[in-house]
């Protein structure tokens, strides 16, 4: 399974669900490997961050060939992750066209909503050429104890094609913590809710295999 998670906005925690959706399948004893496609870095500041050994393996290739390389990337590896880059350019077509499943993290904001009109766009080009590409959005640092993020879904049901996920992520000081660390949420904190709402994820993802 190649699963590209994209979004051009910034600052949704894109690379936060790439990582830790990689760190879980790891822990399920899944051979697993992460793209960096951000220019930025950022999974592989993550990885670099760790202590120790490291949990998963994570290459960059910040370059709009991932879907020509990735074959030959993937071939060891059950599941393949690639963080994508925070714009809409040749790098996220690229990515796309690398996928099996695109996962749009979305925060529980309008101006999400609004940017992720661009992200579909690409995948409704995509899908010219790949006709079995799914899609699916991700509501990532929920605000606990509101609902504007039932109103977000709502809202994104508006795209034709592009299914939202139940399962949400909130806004949790253990993602950054972790993060600082080069760790996943569920070996700073197993089993509590962060934890949790990563598993309940990548449940809802591998329904759609």
């Amino acid at each position: 399974m190649r699963i590209a998670f994209l979004n051009q906005k910034g600052g949704v925690g894109k690379t936060t669900l790439a990582v830790n959706y990689a760190a879980e399948m790891a822990r399920r004893g899944s051979r697993v490997l992460v793209i960096d496609a951000d220019p930025q870095g950022s999974a592989l500041d993550w990885a670099a961050a760790r202590e120790g050994d490291p949990l998963l393996p994570v290459v960059g290739l910040p370059r709009a060939t991932i879907h020509k390389e990735i074959d030959g990337l993937a071939r060891d590896y059950d599941h393949v992750i690639i963080d994508g880059p925070p714009r809409v350019t040749d790098l996220a077509r690229s990515a796309i066209m690398a996928a099996d499943l695109v996962v749009i993290p979305v925060q529980p904001s309008p101006y999400d909503v609004w940017a992720a009109a661009e992200v579909v766009a690409l995948i409704d080009e995509a899908r010219v050429f790949k006709e079995k590409l799914k899609a699916v959005f991700a509501i990532n640092r929920r605000v606990v104890g509101t609902a504007i993020g039932r109103d977000v879904a709502d809202a994104l049901a508006t795209y034709d094609g592009v299914p939202v996920l139940e399962a949400a992520v909130a806004q949790r000081v253990v993602f950054a913590e972790s993060a600082a660390q080069g760790m996943a949420v569920w070996e700073v904190s197993p089993g509590e809710l962060a934890d949790t709402e990563i598993v309940a994820l990548v449940d809802a993802l591998e329904d759609m295999k």
